[in-house]
């Protein structure tokens, strides 16, 4: 195989996890960067555990993060169709193939009879392994048996002993032995095959040639190895990408947070700074750089440096590296992705779209101090809508002050004759009043940005003036100064 093809096969029984997304995206970057083709398929046969929508939001996921691909659903391609439930035939005809050769067999031990197999093992303290009990049945036999409406499974024929090496291009070379092995199954009584013989048979017929998929899926390989020997196809390249564990190196689960893409998409996270985290997520490009575009990433792409050791799950570090890219993408594409996070916090997204200038100007401001855009909208909050109450350790650090009340007033009344409603010209005219009255300019600024947000933190309250306007600014302190009025003594 000259031609690089590489595949994402998820199973659509729930939304795409961080791990799947870093699947995909390492297979991206290694087709990419060698100048190869990513093919996306389903593998919809585990029919108990389908999800109605989960193909359709996993397709959603992938194309918000920009892994595309080059052939399956939406987009065809030569070596179609790219969902399994479509393939059925396919492998139907190729376990029909193993059966002729001598290589497979009907099995038609029923689930009581497996089950007291295991019991008698579980006893003597065995692993459970089939015995082989039809594995001799005469072909001929068998037939009649499938004929009359018997239910069987096809089970493919393992040596007894030996072993099987993987070459794994980051692991290196993992043997495994054939004695822990038994006569697996590659199509159920129901007609739908098994996970590895399906995977088997799509790769080869997709012309996959390397196939990188999560550590998990190692224990599969020996099987998969076994049943290209039995089906004549030549072996793709296998690479086993390393688990990602939680903090505390358990498994990745719900209580750790977020697991799904979507819900990183829902809690404000940008799809570029998602995929940058994944990219190091067991692969370094080396150097100290930590913010990569994707395109930067495929030029460094490099199968041989991924990393064999787990890679740990740091919500941290991805909020970090948002922050980042929250100030370093273009003012209106941050200020465009922040509008569906609006509506939690108070804010109509018509509001934002008809006073954008003003909008993308506090996306401006506040985006420094966000590291997602669910904090970037609720910080937008005061811009918009009236401040309803303060912040009790700010009103209890400063509206409680005896001359609280006179600086908010003369405050006021200096603002009232700023002549130019800008950050420059209110700054100075706040330094000329603390002159005038004596007084640390923090003393005017504190109680100001109280009454102007209802918050002790703010961006400069300079900038925030400008923002809100003379008007708006002249509302608040009158507020502020009847509220602190109606203060008990």
């Amino acid at each position: 195989m000259n031609e690089i093809r590489v595949r994402f096969a998820p199973s659509p029984t729930g939304y795409l996890h961080i791990g799947g997304a870093r699947t995909a995206l390492f297979n991206w970057l290694f087709a990419r960067s060698q100048g190869g083709r990513l093919i996306l398929r389903i593998e919809d046969t585990d029919r108990e555990r389908l999800k109605a929508d989960s193909a359709a939001q996993i397709l959603t996921s992938l194309k918000w993060l920009g892994i595309t691909w080059d052939e399956g659903p939406e987009i065809g391609g030569e070596y179609g169709p790219y969902c399994q439930s479509e393939r059925l035939e396919i492998y139907q005809k190729e376990a029909q193939r193993l059966v002729a050769e001598g290589r497979a067999y009907y099995c038609f031990c029923t689930t009581e009879r497996l089950n007291a197999l295991h019991e008698e093992q579980q006893a003597g303290q065995l692993a459970f392994r089939y015995d082989g009990c039809c594995r001799t049945l005469d072909p001929a036999v068998a037939k009649e048996r499938i004929a009359a409406g018997e239910a069987a499974v096809i089970r493919l024929k393992i040596p007894a002993s030996g072993e099987i090496r993987v070459q794994d291009e980051i692991r290196g070379r993992v043997k495994f032995s054939l004695d822990q092995l038994d006569d697996l199954i590659i199509m159920k009584s129901n007609g739908i095959p098994a996970y590895n013989f399906a995977c088997v048979v799509d790769d080869h017929l997709m012309r996959i040639s390397h196939v990188i998929r999560a550590e998990e899926h190692l224990p599969n390989t020996p099987k998969q190895l076994l049943l290209y020997q039995a089906l004549g196809y030549p072996e793709p390249v296998f690479a086993h990408l390393s688990m990602i564990l939680a903090p505390d190196r358990s498994k990745l689960s719900k209580r750790h947070g977020a697991t799904s893409v979507e819900e990183f998409r829902a809690q404000g996270f940008l799809a570029p700074a998602i995929v940058n985290y994944l990219t190091l997520l067991g692969w370094s490009p080396g150097g100290e750089a930590e913010i990569l575009t994707m395109k930067q990433s495929v030029e460094l792409f490099d199968l041989g440096k991924v990393a064999k050791k787990a890679a740990i799950y740091d919500t941290k570090k991805l909020a970090w590296i948002n922050s980042q890219y929250m100030n370093a993408l273009p003012l209106e594409e941050v200020a465009v992705a922040a509008l569906p996070f609006l509506a939690a916090a108070g804010i109509s997204a018509e509001q934002a779209k008809e006073n954008w200038e003003k909008f993308v100007s506090i996306v401006s401001l506040l985006r420094s101090r966000a590291k997602t855009l669910v904090e970037l909208a609720e910080g937008a909050t005061y811009f918009f809508n009236a401040v309803t109450g303060y912040e009790e350790k700010g009103w209890r650090k400063h509206f409680t002050k005896e001359n609280t009340a006179s600086l908010l007033r003369e405050s006021r009344q200096c603002l009232a004759t700023v002549e130019n409603f800008t950050e420059a010209e209110t700054e100075i005219a706040y330094g000329q009043l603390a002159q005038k009255l004596g007084v640390k300019i923090g003393e005017l600024i504190h109680p100001a940005r109280l009454a102007l947000t209802g918050r002790t933190a703010s961006p400069g309250l300079f900038e925030v003036m400008a923002l809100l306007g003379r008007k708006v600014c002249m509302e608040r302190f009158d507020q502020a100064m009847a509220w602190i009025e109606q203060l008990p003594e």
